[in-house]
């Protein structure tokens, strides 16, 4: 396994980069802030961003829990990439995440001034410490259970191919999700159990087939997921397992739209027909 790190301060766009430094440079995987991404997708870890304070925040980066460590060792071990981005804030953290990670030392170090301008990093860092937004290089789907409720949205890279991007000649070059932190807020906000059960009764009752949403309880003792329960009365004549499914689906993907919230499942009882 090849192992390359990428080192810069906290603020200057490493994050932001990596994705695109991957595709040019071939690498498989990448360590960043607790995580290992493989594929494009969050293979194992816990983002140093849902931490409350910034000294939590580092020691996720550094993987100082035992747990925490020996989930992504194994990931790693299962998935076995042949060449991988570690990135860190100096090269001494590169170097001590890959211990703790049991990895080769380092082939090369990349440093985030050579791959970036001057206004580049100007722009990182007040997007960081001026507006509160931290880089994930996955896409937004990818990080829901973890960032659960958190402020976030997606942005996708694209290199044009061609002379106008008007004629059609542009390539998606990798999904990035932008969140703001727990411990970059000023404040913060709360998203009461009474409105995700208005949520979940309104867009039961517009479901096609349903005559009428009794009961809607919600299960949100797992903070990185949410459980529905609904209670329903059918229209008589409809298929019961179809509009049940239907108005599973439709919650879920409204309930999720609204809140940010990640929607575990959607239980649906139906009590009877009208």
């Amino acid at each position: 396994m090849e192992i390359y790190g990428l080192s810069g301060k906290s603020g200057t766009g490493k994050s932001y980069q990596a994705i695109t430094l991957c595709r040019q440079r071939n690498f498989d995987a990448i360590i960043d802030d607790g995580l290992f991404i493989c594929d494009n997708r969050v293979v194992a870890g816990t983002s140093a961003k849902r931490q409350a304070t910034k000294i939590g925040a580092v020691k996720t980066a550094l993987f100082t829990e035992e747990s925490h460590c020996r989930q992504v060792k194994e990931a790693i071990e299962e998935m076995q990439p042949e060449k991988m981005l570690v990135l860190g804030t100096s090269d001494e953290m590169i170097l001590r995440i890959c211990r703790r990670l049991s990895l080769p030392q380092p082939q090369g170090i990349i440093y985030i001034e050579d791959i970036t301008t001057e206004e580049e990093r100007r722009l990182a860092y007040h997007q960081r410490h001026d507006l509160g937004r931290h880089i994930i290089p996955v896409p937004t789907m990818q990080v829901k259970r973890q960032f659960s409720g958190y402020m976030m949205y997606p942005i996708r890279m694209f290199r044009s191919l061609g002379n106008s991007v008007k004629s059609g000649g542009e390539k998606s070059m990798g999904e990035k999700t932008v969140v703001r932190p727990t411990y970059s807020y000023m404040g913060k906000f709360i998203i009461d159990d009474r409105v995700l059960c208005d949520i979940a009764e309104q867009v039961g009752e517009d479901t096609e087939g349903v005559a009428d949403v009794t009961r809607v309880h919600i299960d949100n003792n797992d903070a990185s997921e949410l459980t529905l329960w609904v209670q329903v009365y059918l229209n008589y004549g409809v298929s019961l397992i179809e509009t049940a499914r239907k108005m599973q689906k439709h919650i879920r993907k409204e309930t999720e739209r609204m809140t940010a919230f990640h929607v575990n499942a959607v239980h649906v009882e139906v009590k009877g027909l009208k």
